[in-house]
């Protein structure tokens, strides 16, 4: 049965956290909440749901990896705030989520009260991160993930699926096969996505698409 003016998504595989942090955003968000458990079940809630206006997205539940699904959010729904929420607090990781799109990094050991509060701020336009989190102490390595990783917001849909299979090691011919098109049509896109990101070749684009999106050092959430 479809529910009426879905507004946010708690996407969590852990149903306890999900249940606290709807409680959370209820206090902010009075239309419904939906709930997943997975990136593929999140995706499906926004096709059947256009009106959702924003995410809150586990780094690691199933389907995810890392930073690949606020990507594949932000690359497919540019409109949605998405904001994550993890049991990971690295000053690093968190710059980077911001760069790629993020509107927000809730640590889940963050108050309920704090949380709240976060939503509102959120939802005013702003980007939300702990107060006591020091986003200075990056290093040039991680300045340089987080460029590269604004460079994917050029990608169209199409280029960020292909990407993300070359990063995967898949050669044009099992791309265009998966994606059940013509390898012209993948060399198209390959050539597109290496001058968008300015780099010389698909195994650069993989190897730094795989840094930008945290997969060195994912860590349960």
């Amino acid at each position: 049965m479809t529910t009426a003016s879905v507004r946010a998504i708690v996407a969590d595989d852990h149903p306890l956290f999900r249940i606290a942090l709807k409680q959370a955003v209820g206090q902010v968000i009075t239309a419904e909440i939906a709930e997943s458990c997975s990136l593929q079940d999140t995706i499906a809630l926004l096709a059947q749901h256009p009106d959702v206006e924003l995410i809150f997205l586990d780094l690691n539940m199933p389907g995810n990896d890392g930073l690949v699904g606020l990507t594949t959010l932000r690359n497919a729904y540019p409109d949605v705030l998405v904001v994550i929420v993890s049991a990971e607090e690295r000053p690093q990781l968190i710059h980077r989520a911001i760069a790629l799109g993020a509107s927000g990094y809730i640590p889940k050991s963050t108050p309920l009260p704090a949380i709240a509060a976060a939503v509102e701020q959120v939802l005013d336009g702003e980007q939300w991160v702990p107060a006591d989190m020091d986003m200075t102490s990056v290093d040039d390595n991680e300045q340089q993930r987080a460029d590269f990783a604004r460079k994917l917001a050029q990608l169209t849909p199409h280029q960020f699926t292909v990407l993300k299979m070359m990063a995967d090691g898949l050669l044009n011919k099992q791309i265009a096969y998966e994606l059940g098109v013509k390898e012209t049509t993948i060399k198209q896109h390959g050539s597109a996505i290496l001058r968008k990101l300015n780099v010389i070749n698909r195994t650069q684009a993989g190897v730094l698409f795989k840094q930008a999106m945290g997969a060195d050092a994912n860590e349960p959430s």
